[in-house]
């Protein structure tokens, strides 16, 4: 597809899931309101709390427009969007989303995704694109994620103002020439990597501001260990061995 084509009429959203029973069925209705054509995989790592069950729920009303992917145990959310994204290429998508399942990300924002898809490689919704725009965050919160965006872009150099952002488009081929078996990430460094490898690439990295909302239901997922990587795994992404080809 070259740029300025109408956007790709097949097109999926992958949402990985552990512990959003409650957020779920909401999720599901609002991605139907206001991406109707969209189809939607949800990645469930066994959630002990039945999240799993309630998909195959909302996939029974839906029959062909929503599937599930159930993995044998929580492995981390890299490794959960890697499998739907091979899933997404095997089964022919020319374009493929991500969002969170706790409703963060607000579904309305998919059209304007796709949308710009026409012109970009791969579309990131930013919370910082213009000020910030987050609900619901206490400023020691606000001040983190923005020395991390900071802190991001100056190691990488990458000319992204939310290179954490889990809200993105992707074009199929772009996913094929990151190659989806070199990825090396698992927590949130997993975003900035697959962004970094995309830049690197010298594909076409295009920003829309969105709005993004603290969940309101359920636990965060952020513990130590995922920012332990995320601290320490930024700079060692200047030493995959990657080049501006």
């Amino acid at each position: 597809m070259k740029y300025g084509e109408e956007v790709p009429m097949k097109a999926i959203v992958v949402i990985p899931t552990y512990n959003e029973h409650d957020n779920l069925p909401e999720l599901i209705h609002k991605i139907r309101h206001s991406a109707s054509d969209l189809d939607i995989l949800i990645v469930d790592d066994n959630s002990p709390d039945g999240t799993g069950g309630v998909a195959e729920s909302l996939a029974a009303k839906c029959a062909g427009k929503i599937s599930v992917l159930h993995r044998a145990r929580k492995e981390g959310l890299g490794k959960a969007y890697l499998a739907g994204f091979k899933i997404a290429l095997l089964h022919g998508y020319d374009a493929i989303l991500q969002m969170d399942g706790d409703l963060s990300h607000d579904p309305s924002y998919l059209p304007v995704l796709l949308s710009n898809l026409s012109e970009a490689d791969v579309v990131c919704g930013s919370r910082y694109l213009r000020g910030i725009n987050v609900v619901s965050w206490d400023f020691k919160r606000l001040l983190l994620s923005k020395a991390a965006s900071e802190y991001v872009r100056i190691i990488t150099r990458m000319p992204v103002s939310d290179p954490t952002s889990g809200f993105k488009a992707w074009r199929r081929r772009t996913l094929e020439m990151i190659g989806l078996d070199r990825v090396c990430a698992n927590g949130y460094l997993f975003q900035i990597e697959m962004t970094y490898r995309a830049f690197m690439k010298h594909m076409v990295i295009r920003e829309v501001p969105i709005i993004f909302y603290e969940r309101s239901v359920g636990c965060s997922k952020m513990d130590f260990q995922i920012v332990r990587e995320a601290v320490f795994g930024v700079p060692k992404l200047r030493l995959l061995g990657l080049n501006r080809e």
